[in-house]
């Protein structure tokens, strides 16, 4: 079941008849507009949430490169001693 021609022609006859003829080209224009910036609003939103996603990994990247785990430090200090071997007990 859909709208057949019949249904969009009773449609567009009330339309006619409730607006006018004068008024029908003014509200298609107005609603051309509303549509036009709709999409506008919405490929600018689109626009900054990609930047901020971007900006936000950046952030989040430049953190976890600056911040070295103390542990991992500390294990690769263990692993050397001041002799210069590797720690392992090849006599």
């Amino acid at each position: 079941m859909g709208i057949g021609w019949t249904e969009i022609l009773l449609i567009a006859l009330v339309v006619l008849l409730v607006f006018g003829a004068k008024r029908i080209p003014e509200i298609a224009k107005a609603l051309g507009r509303a549509s036009f910036e709709f999409k506008k609003a919405r490929a600018e939103i689109q626009k900054e949430t990609e930047d901020l996603i971007k900006e936000t990994e950046k952030h989040a990247e430049a953190a976890s490169k600056a911040e070295t785990p103390p542990a991992a430090q500390n294990k690769s200090d263990e692993s050397k001693d001041t002799t210069g071997n590797d720690g392992s007990a090849n006599a």
